[in-house]
């Protein structure tokens, strides 16, 4: 492999990480909002921890 290629694969790398840690931190971003509006949400303290509007089946 010529030097020229060794720096491609390494950009490719790079790039490639940073997506990976672009999509990590949106799922942690999501998870940490979908946990801030469960804990604000007074549907789920008001009829034991069901959100408004869900019947359960059966």
């Amino acid at each position: 492999m010529s030097l020229h290629w060794a720096h491609v694969a390494a950009g490719y790398a790079l790039v490639l990480g940073g997506f990976a840690l672009l999509a990590a931190a949106t799922a942690m971003r999501h998870a940490a909002a979908k946990r801030r509006l469960a804990a604000l949400d007074p549907r789920q303290r008001a009829d034991g921890g069901r959100a408004a509007g869900r019947r359960k089946a059966g």
